[in-house]
């Protein structure tokens, strides 16, 4: 089972866990993704092609699951204007050994960073803009797998 969204709304990651658990393993792996205030950041504001985003999200946990023996996988993305400290993103993750769950979740942040088609802009304190571009780190990250 996979279930991907792409929402401006919160998520309660306590609830997706949950919902995921129920698909039954022994291990859940997530990861909670938050706007992290440096250099004076006031916000961040994404922007994505909805079936575009889907797709590519889609397409990253298909290979997950193709590379892990997992019970599910469910990726939550969230799209607008965020502030400091709000929920971005959720990956979770569940299989029958922790190996399998943290690995594949760890797969899915490292591709989503540098696959999946969101625009970023960073918005400051003092009300100037910038458009983020990809970090060499996070497209490493990426081809390493």
């Amino acid at each position: 089972m996979i279930s991907i969204a792409v929402q401006e709304h919160d998520f309660d990651a306590g609830a997706e866990i949950n919902r995921l658990s129920a698909r039954g393993g022994g291990a859940i792996s997530s990861f909670v993704g938050q706007v992290r205030g440096d250099h004076k950041l006031h916000a961040l504001e994404l922007e994505h092609y909805p079936a575009m985003t889907e797709k590519a999200l889609r397409g990253i946990a298909v290979r997950a699951s193709e590379k892990w023996e997992l019970h599910g996988i469910t990726v939550v993305h969230r799209v607008g204007r965020l502030q400091l400290n709000e929920q971005i993103v959720l990956v979770c993750t569940c299989s029958d050994h922790r190996q399998n769950a943290i690995a594949a979740c760890s797969f899915i942040m490292d591709q989503l960073k540098t696959i999946a088609p969101f625009w970023k802009k960073e918005i400051f304190e003092d009300g100037s803009e910038n458009w983020v571009e990809e970090r060499q780190s996070d497209l490493q990250a990426a081809k390493d797998w």
